[in-house]
């Protein structure tokens, strides 16, 4: 049984092989997602077979590949090592994150003929939320969460170095969930919006999620904060590096002058109450869920408000206007009297419904975390 187990782990190290496939998976699709997204802001789409598209459905073909092989192999070898660890779905047995990656990296490969369709029926470009991207996004958060459970399974039967490798490999999958759900949100939390309620509304019903289960599930004494490092430092990555790489629109109409590939904007400022929450979760050890909860969206809240304000400002003046910031990339059709390029703000409806609104965020935020707390403590003591 220990050389077969062992034929089942990366080099050097105890982490199986399809783990560090699956976390190869999940870092190409995010790196393929916000390159695709410069591609259509920089060039437009002039073709699928993009490298672009490439690495993103390479992690469709990873995850469909690897945890299928998984799937047959733990179901018709006699001597599978990983039989006395799995589930068993429809006659087929393995560890349940390979049936969950599987069926995500199956719907992500389903999604690209569907978008392929859909541009050359509608034509539509540079527009994150649609049909066939949401496909797209299922199946993606369909391998991410079977990596993390896969990891979790191996995280909570390993010790000494195993374990805590597999704790930080947690928690930068967690990461990369926190990009993701930022992808989706890149329409509603631009720069000009950051002085509404809106962008606050989102992230406060969404991003808590990574950085709760991350710090719940492992026990790691900063998790939230590394969570909230590690997609600053990727999207920091993406404004240095993208501008570094020449590209001219191919579709019309044009507005901004392009000739280089455009990132995206400078992220928001989530490793601040991650830190806070970090520093708070100890003292609440005995508390409820529900009161460990509201406290910690009020935090979490109220502090990114409270940061992210006044760095909007900062964000609009011509001090951000350099390489590390990036505020003067434009997406090659963005009107020269829109907002974003007349570094403005969106005008405010009244200041009872941006209250009203951040009120809706607290609430969210409450549900949110106490949910997160639930599924953290569940990742923590998953074992098959």
């Amino acid at each position: 049984m220990a050389a077969s187990s062992a034929s089942f782990t990366g080099p050097g190290t105890g982490i199986p092989w399809y783990i560090w496939c699956a976390v190869l998976a999940v870092t190409s699709v995010i790196i393929g997602g916000h390159w695709d997204i410069s591609w259509h802001s920089s060039i437009g789409r002039d073709t699928f077979w993009t490298p672009a598209h490439m690495a993103i459905y390479l992690c469709g073909v990873l995850a469909g590949v690897s945890f299928g092989y998984l799937i047959f192999s733990t179901t018709f070898s006699r001597n599978a090592p990983l039989a006395e660890l799995s589930v068993h779905i429809w006659g087929f047995r393995a560890p349940l994150g390979a049936f969950i990656a599987s069926w995500g990296g199956i719907a992500m490969l389903t999604s690209a003929p569907f978008d392929n369709w859909w541009h050359d029926a509608y034509g539509l470009d540079v527009k994150i939320v649609s049909p066939p991207h949401m496909l797209l996004f299922a199946g993606i958060y369909g391998v991410l969460l079977g990596t993390l459970v896969l990891i979790a399974e191996h995280m909570n039967r390993a010790t000494g170095k195993d374990k805590q490798l597999s704790r930080w490999l947690f928690l930068y999958v967690a990461a990369i969930n926190l990009v993701l759900a930022m992808i989706i949100f890149m329409e509603y939390t631009e720069r000009s919006a950051l002085h509404t309620a809106l962008p606050y509304i989102l992230t406060a019903a969404i991003t808590p999620i990574p950085l709760v289960v991350g710090s719940r599930a492992t026990q790691v004494r900063f998790a939230a904060t590394f969570v909230a490092g590690v997609y600053t430092l990727f999207v920091i990555g993406f404004i240095l590096i993208l501008p570094l790489f020449p590209a001219e629109p191919k579709l019309g109409p044009v507005y901004q002058h392009v000739t280089h590939f455009i990132p995206p904007q400078f992220p928001m400022l989530f490793i601040v109450p991650a830190l806070a929450l970090d520093l708070l979760w100890p003292k609440m050890k005995s508390w409820s869920r529900w009161r460990t909860a509201f406290v910690s969206a009020i935090v979490y809240v109220g502090l990114l408000l409270a940061v992210e304000w006044p760095f909007a400002d900062f964000l609009m003046s011509p001090a951000a206007r350099n390489r590390f910031f990036g505020t003067m990339y434009f997406w090659y059709g963005a009107p020269p009297n829109s907002y974003a390029a007349q570094y403005q703000f969106f005008p405010w409806v009244n200041a009872l419904y941006f209250w009203i609104g951040i009120l809706l965020a607290v609430v969210l935020s409450t549900v949110t975390i106490h949910w997160s707390l639930s599924r953290g403590e569940w990742f923590g003591a998953l074992k098959r």
